[in-house]
C-alpha cells in the first residue's frame, strides 16, 4: 500500500498549481477544493448554453486528508482572521476626500482573499467582510463626499447570500447598493459544484422564506427557496478577481440605466460567464 496515490491526491496537486495560476494568486481552503472538484468532474468545460451546476465527486473531509499528506501549498492562505478591516487610523486620506466606491464579501475569507491579492490597490476599492458591520461611521461619510459612491456586494448563490445583501442596504441608507452576485444563473451557465452540508455554515433547511429579489427568475427563487448554495469560493481564483475588478471599475461609472438593468442590478446581474 505504501506509495500509492489515490486519485483526490493526484487531483489536489494538479488543482493546487491551477488555483494559484497565473501569477501566483493567492486562495482560500474552499478555493482549493472545488478547483480539486473541477479537476475530478471536468463538466465546466461543456458549452454554457447547457445550464447546470454539479453534485460535490469528493467530500470535504477526504479533501482535508489529502490536504494533510499533501504538506504545504504555495499561496494556500491561512483561515481568515478575526478582523479583515484595517484600522481607521491607516487611511486618513480617504476620510479626507472621500471614497467612490466600497465592496463587502459575503464571505470573510473571500475578503482576505481578494486583500491578500491586493484587488483593494487595482481596483481603488476597500474590501471589508460582512462580519465587520457596521464599519466606521467616516466611510459612510466617504462615501456620501462622493457624490455617486457605489457599494458592492459579492455574495454567494443562497438565501443567505441575499440576506447579506439586505445587510448591507440597512447599513448604507440612502447609498446605492449593488449587488455583484453570484446569481443560481451564473452558478448553473459556469457549471459550478454545489455546496455541501459539511461546507456550510449553520444548519441547512430543505426551505427558506426567501422574499423574492426583483430581477431573478422564477427557477433561480426556486433554487434559493428550496436551499440550494453555491458558494464565490467555487469561482476559479483567476476568474473572480478579473470579474470582481471589472464590476466594480465599470458599474461605478455607469450613470444612465434602463428599468430592466436597474431592476437586474437590484438582483445581482454580474456577468461571471463572460468574465
Amino acid at each position: 500500500m505504501a506509495g500509492r496515490v489515490s486519485a483526490v491526491d493526484r487531483a489536489l496537486a494538479s488543482a493546487a498549481v491551477r488555483a494559484g495560476a497565473p501569477g501566483r494568486i493567492r486562495f482560500t481552503r474552499r478555493q482549493l477544493y472545488y478547483e480539486v472538484c473541477r479537476g475530478l468532474l471536468p463538466l465546466h468545460r461543456l458549452p454554457r448554453r447547457l445550464r447546470f451546476t454539479l453534485p460535490a465527486p469528493v467530500g470535504y473531509d477526504r479533501f482535508l486528508a489529502a490536504l494533510d499528506r499533501h504538506g504545504p501549498v504555495p499561496g494556500l492562505l491561512d483561515d481568515p482572521a478575526s478582523r479583515v478591516a484595517a484600522p481607521a487610523d491607516d487611511v486618513p486620506d480617504l476620510y479626507d476626500y472621500g471614497l467612490p466606491r466600497l465592496l463587502v464579501c459575503q464571505d470573510a475569507a473571500i475578503a482576505g482573499m481578494l486583500l491578500a491579492n491586493e484587488l483593494h490597490m487595482e481596483s481603488a476599492c476597500p474590501v471589508f467582510a460582512e462580519r465587520d458591520l457596521p464599519l466606521d461611521p467616516r466611510l459612510t461619510d466617504a462615501l456620501r463626499r462622493t457624490g455617486d459612491a457605489a457599494v458592492f456586494v459579492l455574495h454567494d448563490a443562497s438565501a443567505a447570500g441575499y440576506a447579506t445583501v439586505d445587510a448591507v442596504r440597512e447599513w448604507a441608507g440612502e447609498l446605492r447598493v449593488h449587488p455583484l452576485g453570484l446569481r443560481p444563473v451564473h452558478a448553473a451557465a459556469l457549471h459550478l459544484t454545489t455546496a455541501s452540508r459539511r461546507l456550510t455554515a449553520g444548519p441547512r433547511t430543505t426551505a427558506v422564506d426567501l422574499d423574492a429579489p426583483a430581477g431573478l427568475e422564477p427557477w433561480e427563487v426556486r433554487r434559493l427557496r428550496a436551499g440550494h448554495t453555491v458558494e464565490v469560493a467555487a469561482v476559479n481564483p483567476a476568474r473572480l478577481l478579473r470579474t470582481v475588478h471589472r464590476l466594480v471599475r465599470g458599474q461605478s461609472r455607469t450613470r444612465r440605466r434602463s428599468a430592466r438593468l436597474r431592476q437586474l442590478q437590484a438582483a445581482g446581474f454580474m456577468t461571471w460567464p463572460a468574465a
